[in-house]
């Protein structure tokens, strides 16, 4: 039976926004869920891939699986964040395990996967999951923070340069550069940041999860919007990321997703440096073809491997449809059952 929450300490302003970008098809998705007065709330993003072979169902039907999970969590908020490692792990290999039945029943969509990321907040306690290279940032004083890990080659070949193993300009021009190392596709996960432990939010901190096609903005000029911006609304935040994304006018301008949020609070700490924040890597403005495969790569000590989930017998599955227009910013959004 569900447990009547306490009095929320503080809310959230949250908004979505989304873009085709100069790509054929919209293969982002993205929902949020915060509730006026809840104290709680969580935002879910997948960028899909695979091109011809349905990487716009993909990012779908991860972003519906692991919304659905959560919400259907959220009615005893206490239990949800005791157990918040599992319950997130759980919902990652729920959306692999769908996605692995419906390429089963379409031979048409194997090869699809998708990224995620899912940044789920209890009170001013922020905890995350994501598996891919769609990155969670915490904007704080002024500088701008990558939390989660880059499951890509461009974060393998950027450890490599530090190390003095590899040469910055092999890694600056290397073909597979923004080829991820992790992604959702029904098979194995071989990598999967899950954050455990909460990271406490402080006043003036902004949250930005996003896919990939931000990153073509430079990450000095997302620090910028958002310096210039972090009084404003948090819709107003996103719409105007997108708008620095058209004035770039890329002709390879790949979908962008993302999702901003602000925590409210009548009492909350002072800034202070965050906890196991990571260095945010520069990223080039030229991106990975859109029908390019992932490369894979066996997980590292230091990172947690995930067994294949066995699929749980769904015989429906919801796809949430993302309407956008080629270089918009946001809109609706719909559902329709694709049977099994």
């Amino acid at each position: 039976m569900p447990v009547m929450p306490r009095s929320a300490e503080f809310s959230y302003d949250a908004a979505t926004a989304i873009s085709q970008g100069r790509r054929e098809r919209q293969e982002d998705a993205v929902a949020a869920d915060f509730l006026a007065g809840a104290g709680t709330g969580f935002a879910v993003l997948a960028d899909g891939m695979g091109g011809h072979a349905a990487g716009d169902i993909a990012s779908k039907i991860v972003v519906t699986e692991v919304f659905s999970d959560l919400k259907l969590r959220g009615g005893d908020p206490e239990m949800m964040e005791g157990r918040i490692g599992d319950v997130l792990q759980a919902a990652a290999e729920a959306a692999n395990a769908c996605l692995g039945e419906y390429a089963g029943g379409f031979p048409e969509s194997r090869g699809m996967g998708a990224t995620l990321l899912a940044p789920v907040l209890f009170q001013e306690r922020l905890y995350w999951i994501s598996v891919g290279d769609s990155p969670l940032y915490l904007f704080r004083g002024g500088r701008l923070l990558r939390l989660n890990a880059e499951h890509s080659l461009a974060a393998e070949f950027a450890e490599l340069v530090a190390q003095g193993r590899m040469p910055a300009a092999e890694a600056a021009s290397h073909p597979d550069r923004h080829c991820v190392t992790s992604v959702l596709n029904g098979g194995g996960i071989r990598r999967i940041d899950c954050r455990r432990a909460p990271v406490c939010l402080q006043a003036g901190d902004i949250l930005l999860a996003a896919s990939d096609g931000l990153q073509f903005l430079a990450e000095t000029e997302i620090a910028g919007v958002l310096t210039a911006e972090q009084h404003s609304t948090s819709a107003r935040i996103g719409a105007v990321l997108m708008q620095r994304l058209e004035q770039l006018g890329a002709p390879e301008q790949d979908n962008a997703a993302l999702c901003v949020i602000k925590p409210f609070a009548q009492r909350m700490p002072a800034q202070s440096e965050p906890a196991q924040a990571r260095p945010v890597h520069k990223r080039p403005i030229h991106k990975r073809p859109a029908e390019a495969e992932p490369a894979r790569m066996e997980a590292r000590a230091d990172q947690q491997p995930a067994g294949a989930a066995a699929a749980r017998g769904r015989r429906k599955i919801t796809l949430l449809a993302t309407v956008s227009k080629r270089g918009g910013v946001s809109s609706t959004c719909s559902v329709r059952d694709v049977m099994l």
